[in-house]
């Protein structure tokens, strides 16, 4: 065997790598049998000859000197066979290395960017973008409680686009009290906060539209605004006793809202209670005239309202004659 791997340098060449041992192994076997004369005519057919190979020089002296056979499997199977061959071997570096060494965009940030409600924190922009639920409650207090730290005389920008304590669909989330618990930071804040309402406005989130400062209160084109009762949530298995309990507390919530809301629109509470009986829709325009916005964002908006003529008008100048009452 030994005799047969002496040649081997100079019959053909392989990769250097421990990988391919196996291989290598049946190679040899087979050159080996037909170099003592197999009786096997099938020859395989010989790579490229490389005879300054040095793993193949390394791997026939190792069999010269060894009395073991090279199909002879180590007693260890925790380490790779023949190994030991490589004085220094130089594996294949690891993927973050090679992560580090290519640059993708010389241009990128060394760090990652902060998150989006930073950037607009940056600016004095609050997004409420949710349901007012403790978490999004609680985010949005902090919030104008640093922007006032940081400067007490800066406007607050308060961007509204959530259906209240509800979701689309009417299920209650959250409490009454989350709502509240916003208003009252609004309140206590030195700063002016300029409300804009973009998508929706509904119920709690319809009164922190309302409770901007008088003049700074927004809404976009085609935003919708919706005053509510607050709703009892589900009460399950709930005793009678406790289901009156809560029935109480929608009550003083109820109120509690309607007074909020005449107080910022400058109408009765008996107009907002009549009003709130069902669910009341505004659209911006219908928003401005019950007070709840004082302009609606769309450049150049007011002077083409204001160059539209009353239906009566038109139908003066089409020369439709108008039948009188009865």
């Amino acid at each position: 065997m030994a005799a047969c791997l002496r040649v081997l340098p100079a019959a053909f060449s392989t990769p250097s790598s421990a990988a391919n041992s196996s291989s290598l192994r049946r190679r040899s076997l087979n050159i080996g049998c037909s170099a003592t004369g197999s009786k096997n005519s099938a020859r395989i057919p010989m790579p490229p000859i490389n005879p300054n190979d040095p793993f193949l020089a390394k791997l026939a002296a190792a069999a010269a000197n060894s009395p073991e056979p090279l199909d002879t499997r180590p007693s260890s199977s925790d380490s790779p066979p023949y190994l030991d061959l490589f004085d220094s071997p130089k594996l294949m570096a690891t993927p973050a290395q090679v992560e580090r060494s290519v640059s993708y965009n010389e241009h990128r940030p060394r760090k990652p960017p902060p998150d989006l409600p930073s950037l607009l924190l940056h600016g004095r922009i609050v997004y409420i973008g949710m349901p007012l639920v403790p978490a999004v409650t609680e985010l949005v207090v902090a919030e104008l409680m640093y922007l006032q730290w940081v400067d007490p005389k800066e406007p607050i920008y308060m961007y509204i686009n959530s259906t209240g304590t509800t979701r689309d669909d009417g299920e209650t989330v959250g409490m009454e009290t989350e709502g509240f618990a916003i208003y009252d930071s609004m309140m206590q804040m030195k700063n002016e906060i300029h409300t804009v309402a973009v998508g929706a406005a509904i119920g709690q989130a319809c009164l922190l539209l309302a409770a901007g400062t008088k003049g700074r209160r927004f809404m976009m084109p085609h935003a919708k605004a919706m005053i509510q009762q607050p709703k009892v949530p589900s009460s399950g298995l709930m005793p009678a006793s406790d289901v009156l309990i809560r029935a109480k507390e929608a009550i003083s919530n109820r109120d509690t809202l309607v007074e909020l809301l005449a107080k910022h629109t400058e109408n009765s509470v008996e107009t907002v209670a009549n009003v709130m009986r069902r669910p009341f829709y505004m659209d911006a325009k219908r928003a401005k005239e019950f007070g709840v916005i004082d302009k609606i964002l769309w450049r150049g908006q007011e002077k083409i309202m204001s160059d539209i003529l009353p239906p009566e008008e038109w139908d003066k100048l089409a020369g439709i004659k108008i039948p009188d009452p009865f």
